[in-house]
């Protein structure tokens, strides 16, 4: 599995040389109207803002990269009179300009991918520059800028542009890393939900049948839901309501099994109710509290789940008065390398500081005999994260 520090680390060092060079290019804007600001900073603001759509467009998400998109932009940040971005594996040109000059952009990447360096090129009056988007130590492909005279600031500028579109197709490729693995954790909860509640639901389930029919049917339909959530393929996000729906069924069907010894309180905070949190991060710890804290219990105990919202933040603390554990034990489960039980709080963790950073990982306060608090923090305001429906 991808180290998560190692790929934020990465990230990092690439979008800080994406940064530099972007920066590199707002002298080239010098000239723009002044209307707000100075001319350097109108410079600057259409210089990020332009390399922010050929970012965008570069990057793709999980789809391959847009380079005639990317073409367009890429034209505008060098003053050239054509672009063209071509793909060495997939031998695709993409051209912002006249369509004819495909076939002299292949030329010139050609001789960009014999030789790995700039190549500065002049045929039937037609002039360019190719430079190598190199990227993971291989030629993705090249970027030919074209121009009536191809002069030194631009040869330097289209090898700058060339070794920008690499840091961006990195960080695509860091993004696919990332989501691969978050869907690796998500996988491992769902199998640690599978064989353990699924046994012991059908089991309660089956004791009503007889008993209690109109109960039975109830439970069963409850498991629909939960199961129906729990194994959902899409969306690596979901809303703080849709997974407290999720919740209700959940304990629904623990409490058929616990009767009695099994207390629930919801202090919900109607405003954090569309929170956008992620996927299974907060069952895994009701399951949890249940699982190692009541359920080891004689006599049970409380489940209690709030959520508070704080401003930029929504709260959301598990807490149960169960056996607890020892607070040395919980620094060795929440270990990645560690072996245990407890594989729902340490991937939960390990996603949260994925996500969030080193401090947006789980608080968790807990002592043998003193039961468990379990706090997440997520940010109210999450536009890049798309939730989807079960």
């Amino acid at each position: 599995m991808l180290d998560a520090p190692l790929l934020a680390g990465a990230a990092g060092v690439v979008v800080g040389v994406a940064i530099t060079l972007v920066l590199v290019f707002a002298r080239r804007f010098a000239l723009a109207p002044r209307d707000l600001g100075s001319d350097a900073e109108r410079a600057t603001h259409r210089t990020l803002h332009v390399a922010a759509a050929a970012a965008a467009a570069l990057r793709g998400g999980r789809d391959e990269p847009d380079a005639a998109r990317a073409a367009k932009h890429l034209r505008v940040l060098l003053a050239a009179d054509a672009v063209a971005i071509v793909e060495s594996a997939a031998d695709r040109v993409a051209v912002d300009g006249p369509e004819a000059l495909a076939a002299p952009a292949r030329r010139v990447a050609a001789r960009v991918y014999e030789s790995g360096r700039r190549q500065v090129f002049t045929e039937s009056g037609e002039a360019a520059v190719g430079a190598p988007i190199v990227v993971d130590g291989r030629v993705w492909g090249a970027v030919v800028a074209f121009a009536a005279d191809v002069r030194a600031p631009l040869v330097r500028a289209t090898g700058d542009v060339a070794d920008w579109c690499a840091a961006q197709i990195e960080l695509a490729g860091l993004d696919a890393s990332r989501a691969a693995l978050a869907e690796a954790e998500l996988r491992a909860l769902r199998a640690q939900i599978s064989p353990h509640f699924i046994y012991n639901a059908l089991t309660a389930i089956a004791s009503f049948i007889s008993t209690d029919p109109p109960r039975a049917r109830d439970l069963v339909l409850e498991f629909a839901d939960f199961t129906r959530y729990s194994f959902r393929r899409q969306g690596e996000f979901t809303t703080l309501s849709e997974e407290l729906r999720s919740i209700h069924s959940y304990l629904e069907l623990e409490r058929a099994r616990f009767g009695d010894r099994l207390t629930v309180r919801l202090r919900i905070a109607p405003e954090t109710l569309a929170t956008v949190i992620p996927f299974l991060s907060v069952q895994p710890l009701v399951e949890n509290a249940v699982r190692h804290g009541l359920e080891r219990r004689e006599n049970g105990g409380v489940l209690t789940v709030t959520s508070v919202d704080d401003g930029t933040h929504t709260e959301v603390i598990v807490d149960d008065d169960g056996v607890g554990m020892d607070p040395d034990e919980l620094a060795t489960l929440l270990d990645l390398d560690a072996s245990s039980s407890h594989v729902g709080l340490r991937n939960v963790d390990a996603r949260l500081r994925q996500l969030y950073g080193p401090a947006g990982g789980l608080v968790v306060e807990t002592n043998v005999g003193s039961g468990t608090s379990v706090r997440l923090r997520v940010p109210k305001s999450q536009p890049q994260h798309e939730t989807a429906r079960a």
